[in-house]
């Protein structure tokens, strides 16, 4: 999905390292010790020209981002030749710069005049939580249409760059779904009592209900979101169930989230069919078979889903699916024939 409308080679390269981008790039010791040294303006000359001119053995991210620096240099030689260099350095060595957590201020500022045309590198500065907010507006309003619908589902990033929410709410990209769901980021606090039905059915012990509930109740949505990302299992029990559906999708694509509470969520009567709808379209939920199972025996599965599961059912749990009153009666005349089929075919063989 990511790929369509920007180069494809280039894009297979990087893009997945924006899209999921983590704010954790590993920095090299001896690298940062060149950079600072240029950022704090103390390179001796005969270094400036050794990066001017390549000859300073240096990662092409790093050379790329001493040469923006170099770019404004009191000495006029320096910053003439340093732009003339600029010139020839290939954009993937920008967003290499800008994978890294402490990117310098330049870095922004120039790619913000110069590079906004290579998706690429908008989409790193987009994904950059140091890019300054005048920036980060000029970078979305280039991005692919299909980049801007990714951004809009990255929730990781979102819960801790609210500001980005708004801007992609100004582009005409989103689809009225992701929209609704980056306008839920804004909002405050859950009405108490259908906290505490969630609450409820995720834990047990009396008091640590209370104790979670008074927790979640204090929350604003974005703040439930970034709890769903990073809490643990109780918590993300009580928010599958939460109102509102940008918690409960954050919770899907939490980290920690493990196959067996997505089993849980796949059985589970009290959770939204949109819950559900997601399981069913993840890939990864889709090669446990038990979740499939769950899913087509839950009641709460919508019939289109667990039509389409059906035949994915062993043919022990199959016959057993056509004994059970619960589920709608038409997946379970289904059921049956599916059923009969398979044994005559095996009779027959």
């Amino acid at each position: 999905m990511l790929e369509r409308g920007l180069p494809h080679s280039r894009w297979a390269r990087v893009g997945p390292a924006i899209l999921n981008w983590t704010q954790e790039a590993v920095i090299n010791p001896e690298s940062s010790q060149i950079r600072e040294m240029f950022r704090a303006g103390r390179a001796p000359l005969e270094r400036k020209l050794a990066v001017c001119t390549g000859t300073l053995p240096l990662d092409p991210s790093d050379r790329a981002e001493l040469l923006v620096i170099l770019s404004s240099d009191p000495d006029e030689r320096i910053a003439t030749r340093s732009s003339e260099a600029l010139l020839g350095t290939p954009p993937l060595s920008f967003v290499a710069a800008l994978e890294r957590t402490d990117a310098a201020p330049q870095l922004f500022q120039y790619c913000a005049h110069h590079l906004l045309d290579t998706p690429e590198v908008a989409a790193a500065l987009v994904a950059h939580l140091g890019c300054p907010p005048q920036v980060l507006v000029q970078a979305a309003r280039h991005l692919p249409e299909e980049t801007v619908k990714s951004f809009a589902d990255n929730l990781g990033l979102l819960s801790v760059r609210p500001d980005l929410a708004v801007v992609l709410l100004t582009l005409p990209s989103l689809n009225l779904d992701q929209r609704h769901l980056l306008e839920e980021l804004s909002e405050g606090a859950a009405n108490v009592d259908v906290l505490a039905e969630a609450v409820k059915e995720a834990e047990a012990d009396p008091a640590k209900r209370q104790s979670l509930l008074q927790r979640l109740s204090r929350m604003r949505v974005i703040e439930r979101v970034q709890l769903a990302l990073k809490g643990g299992r109780e918590e993300r029990m009580a928010l599958i169930r939460d109102p509102s559906r940008v918690v409960q999708r954050a919770v899907l694509q939490s980290a920690k989230l493990t196959e067996q509470e997505v089993e849980g969520f796949a059985s589970m009567t009290s959770i939204s069919e949109e819950v559900l709808r997601i399981i069913s379209g993840s890939r990864v939920f889709r090669k446990n078979y038990s979740i499939i199972k769950n899913l087509v025996t839950n009641p709460k599965t919508p019939l289109d889903i667990s039509m389409h599961l059906l035949p994915h059912i062993h043919t022990p749990d199959l016959k057993t699916l056509t004994m059970n009153k619960n589920v709608p009666e038409t997946l379970r005349t289904t059921a049956v024939k599916l059923w009969r089929q398979r044994t005559d075919s095996r009779r027959k063989g």
